[in-house]
């Protein structure tokens, strides 16, 4: 069977379902959804794994609809005494190829062929803090590669284990599921409805 005649067909197809993805896409500045949450935007600094600047701005955008389940917890854990300190949210693929010729390991970097959550705008990095702004207890810093940032490592201390759980309970509650390697990231449970993005910061602004 010569399948020459149908690659138009498969091109137009593709072509379809590619504009259908970018048309369900809608990344905000999270700050526009939730005024008062705390960002500390690593990658807009050298305080990161790469040890170099790799954002251009320190800034966070999210899916609307991401943002908006994400306000949900905002307000959930506002009541707790609680708020969020976001680390990262959507991320250009082009800076996910920086980051994976620096960790090649697909346990905490995926490879750019797939792509990540967060080059989709679903994704999202964080911790809780207090009602002052204060980072609360957590079992590592941010972007640490090792087993003791997995969700299911107990040698802690119980308040922080309390902590990690209440997070991890809110987020889920609202439509996030957890990462097992990292307890600070998050995935929209929807994040299939959006497509790879490599929109730079400065024209999303």
């Amino acid at each position: 069977m010569n399948f020459t005649y149908f690659y138009p067909f498969v091109i137009i197809f593709l072509m379809t379902n590619t504009l259908i993805q970018a048309n369900n896409s809608q990344l905000v500045d999270i700050k526009s959804i939730i005024p008062d949450i705390v960002l500390d935007i690593r990658y807009a600094t050298t305080n990161n794994f790469t040890k170099q600047k790799v954002y251009s701005r320190p800034c966070c955008y999210l899916q609307k609809t991401t943002a908006e389940k994400l306000c949900k917890v905002h307000k959930e854990l506002a009541e707790l005494g609680f708020g969020l300190k976001i680390f990262d949210g959507y991320r250009p693929l082009s800076v996910q190829k920086i980051f994976w010729d620096v960790v090649p390991d697909s346990r905490y970097v995926m490879p750019p062929h797939k792509g990540s959550k967060h080059n989709r705008g679903s994704a999202v990095d964080l911790t809780l803090v207090t009602k002052d702004g204060k980072e609360v207890p957590m079992p590592t810093e941010f972007d640490d590669f090792s087993t003791k940032a997995h969700r299911d490592y107990k040698d802690l201390p119980a308040h922080i284990i309390a902590n990690r759980n209440l997070l991890e309970r809110v987020m889920h509650k609202h439509g996030f599921k957890g990462l097992r390697t990292e307890w600070w990231h998050f995935d929209d449970v929807d994040w299939q409805k959006y497509p790879l993005l490599d929109i730079s910061f400065e024209k999303l602004t």
